[in-house]
């Protein structure tokens, strides 16, 4: 599957970690806090993960009154990272997969819709940061799907898009790889199903990352 490449470039939430769960329940109660913001389903919420939060903002409230954004950005990371207990940790085997493709010598890397800050900090809890090359946040440079992420990362690691791929989880991610010209992986054990990711042409559909070795 990855034969023809050298650098993997994997998004975070629902792909590396499983966060998702975690993430809603902090969006949930955010927009509650905040106030003034529609009641949405978690199915609903769940569409913006892996987008910068204040593009997910407006894909959320497009109605909202943007003078809201700050404050509800602040009660979310503050659910995410002090309130909330819903579990959330890396999927099952993601080190085995990471060590193996490290071993094989690919180049790994992040695109991620996470702040700098919550990337470095989940890194350092799972210790997973010695397994990247590089990484890129959404508050550091264009938010998903702008293809400025991965071309940022196809430019600091020398590599051609013909010789990265991109493994996500949602449509943002598919939708990424698709603007910056390079191939991707879509992966079901996130936010995505298969039918939604494959609207995309990503080269396979995989139901775990251990598929990938």
């Amino acid at each position: 599957m990855l034969t023809n490449y050298k650098l993997v470039i994997f998004d975070w939430d629902g792909t590396v970690m499983d966060s998702v769960a975690r993430i809603v329940s902090s969006l949930k109660e955010a927009a509650r806090l905040t106030g003034g913001l529609p009641e949405l389903s978690a199915d609903e919420l769940k569409q913006m993960i892996g987008l910068s939060l204040d593009k997910g903002y407006c894909y959320l409230y497009p109605n909202a009154p943007l003078d809201k954004l700050d404050e509800w950005k602040k009660h979310y990371g503050e659910q995410f990272r002090d309130f909330n207990t819903t579990p959330h940790a890396l999927y099952d085997g993601v080190v085995d997969v990471l060590t193996a493709l490290k071993e094989k010598g690919y180049v790994l890397a992040v695109a991620t819709g996470k702040s700098r800050i919550g990337l470095d900090r989940v890194m350092l809890e799972t210790d997973t940061g010695h397994f990247f090359a590089a990484t890129r946040t959404a508050d550091l440079t264009a938010s998903k799907p702008d293809p400025l992420m991965i071309l940022e990362l196809l430019d600091e690691l020398n590599v051609q898009p013909h010789e990265a791929i991109m493994v996500g989880d949602t449509s943002h991610d598919m939708l990424l790889a698709q603007q910056a010209g390079v191939d991707a992986i879509g992966i079901t054990w996130g936010v995505h199903d298969e039918a939604v990711l494959s609207d995309y042409s990503p080269v396979a559909i995989i139901a775990s990352l251990d598929a990938l070795i």
